[in-house]
């Protein structure tokens, strides 16, 4: 039996205070609006620059260290809470919210290559050449602050030069890289299981946070290579035109992957077909350094040599955002904190910086009638979003000296090679030299 009821939600028809105006019923019908197109049109023009005008990205930075920061790793549990490794060996562990440091640990005689947090966040994994130290993150407080006072929880010495490392999300396994691929448990002082795929190092390496047995890295013969931590051989690899610095795995598509290359741009890829990327993320005029997904897997943070934070929709070849200051140098390592919220970025001046994900997104409590306006402009500027002047002020952005002139110059490289192709195209046979799209370009071969 269906049983048929009226609803209606009190927001609709109540007031927040005494002070507001009661709400007023309107005839939708479209008679009666003959200019409604119109109205919509000129509200969203307004809307998106109102939304450029409170754009302000920067929330503050975190100043302390003494040397480059190196590397940045989140806590998986506690959003408040931030570890970062610098090139003098020593870590620190931030509180975001108080925008303090709670612990500064003189951990390392080098350089700290990553850090590492388990998933269930009870203690943290650094690495430098050759040394792996476990440390926990009981007992940190503000009152500790002899960098000296806390010893590591365990040592793990490795036989050969670390360049990278990362965690497993749900067993006790480290995997590391350099002259080549060691799998560690946490409580052995030997590697399990070791890969080796011709004789270059591997530069960085990531474990799939969804099939866990899956990790990816990068080596220095400009090549992607794919391991199951269950086989004993690598499983494939792709080779591309230039390196490859950083990888990135999608937390919501347990297939794909970003790597950050050095030839500026950044390639999204499907590991169950290397043949050809899905989609080419391009605006960098550098080399790009590290990048990293948004807990949403729609959008991902990179940061360059260029000293800009761009941020990148998965499936748009242009970033939608691009962050600089004045004083930012080149970037060494971004991250998107899990709440969605922010990003955190280091650099080479020693600085760790805090941007807000959407830079004019209005942090704090909304009541339900602004969060009711913010929604209407979003619909309406994702309603326009192809008029030309809507397109031209949502895509304006100021950026430094540096990045147009470098960007000018890219141009007109490209443009030079594609005149050389074209006119290599009308002066041959026909059919001897074809169409080469971006996403294949940059690849060179395919092995398994």
């Amino acid at each position: 039996m269906k049983v048929k009821v009226l609803s209606r939600s009190h927001f609709q028809y109540m007031r927040e205070t005494k002070h507001d105006i009661h709400k007023v019923e309107r005839n939708y019908s479209p008679s009666l609006h003959p200019f409604e197109t119109n109205r919509e049109y000129k509200r969203a023009l307004n809307a998106v620059k109102m939304d450029r005008m409170f754009a302000k990205p920067f929330m503050g930075s975190l100043d302390g260290h003494s040397d480059v920061v190196q590397t940045l790793a989140k806590h998986p549990t506690r959003l408040s809470t931030l570890v970062s490794g610098a090139a003098n060996g020593e870590i620190k562990v931030w509180n975001l919210c108080d925008r303090k440091c709670v612990k500064a640990i003189a951990a390392h005689n080098g350089i700290v290559r990553n850090i590492c947090v388990p998933l269930h966040g009870q203690y943290f994994f650094s690495v430098d050449d050759q040394t792996i130290k476990q440390w926990s993150f009981d007992g940190f407080d503000d009152t500790t602050t002899d960098a000296t006072a806390v010893p590591p929880m365990n040592t793990l010495i490795s036989k050969t030069v670390i360049h990278g490392m990362d965690i497993q999300r749900n067993k006790p396994f480290l995997i590391t890289c350099g002259e080549k691929v060691d799998l560690w448990e946490e409580s052995r002082t030997q590697p399990l299981r070791s890969y080796r795929w011709g004789a270059d190092s591997v530069n960085c390496i990531k474990f799939n946070p969804i099939e866990t047995d899956l990790c990816v890295g990068a080596a220095s013969d400009r090549s992607i290579q794919i391991y199951d931590t269950r086989k004993s051989d690598p499983l494939r690899k792709v080779v591309l035109k230039m390196r490859t610095n950083n990888i990135a795995w999608n937390p919501m598509e347990a297939f794909v992957f970003t790597a950050a290359n050095e030839d500026n741009d950044l390639y999204t890829f499907d590991m169950r077909n290397l043949k050809a990327a899905l989609q080419v993320h391009k605006d960098h005029v550098s080399a790009v350094i590290d990048v990293d997904y948004s807990p949403t897997g729609k959008e991902f943070v990179s940061g360059s040599y260029d000293k800009t934070i761009r941020i990148f929709g998965v499936e748009s070849g242009r970033s939608r955002d691009v962050y600089h200051t004045k004083r930012m140098q080149r970037l060494t390592a971004v991250r998107w904190t899990s709440d969605n919220k922010y990003l955190i970025s280091a650099s080479d001046e020693m600085d760790i910086r805090i941007w807000k994900a959407f830079a004019s997104e209005k942090l704090g409590h909304k009541s339900f009638r602004e969060q009711s306006a913010f929604d209407y402009q979003q619909k309406l500027m994702d309603k326009y979003a192809n008029h030309p002047e809507m397109k031209r002020i949502a895509r304006h952005r100021h950026v430094p000296k540096h990045i147009v002139q470098s960007a000018k110059e890219k141009r007109l490289m490209i443009g030079a090679e594609k005149r050389k192709e074209a006119n290599r195209r009308v002066h041959s046979k026909p059919g001897t030299i074809g169409y080469e799209s971006e996403r294949t370009k940059s690849i060179i071969s395919e092995e398994k």
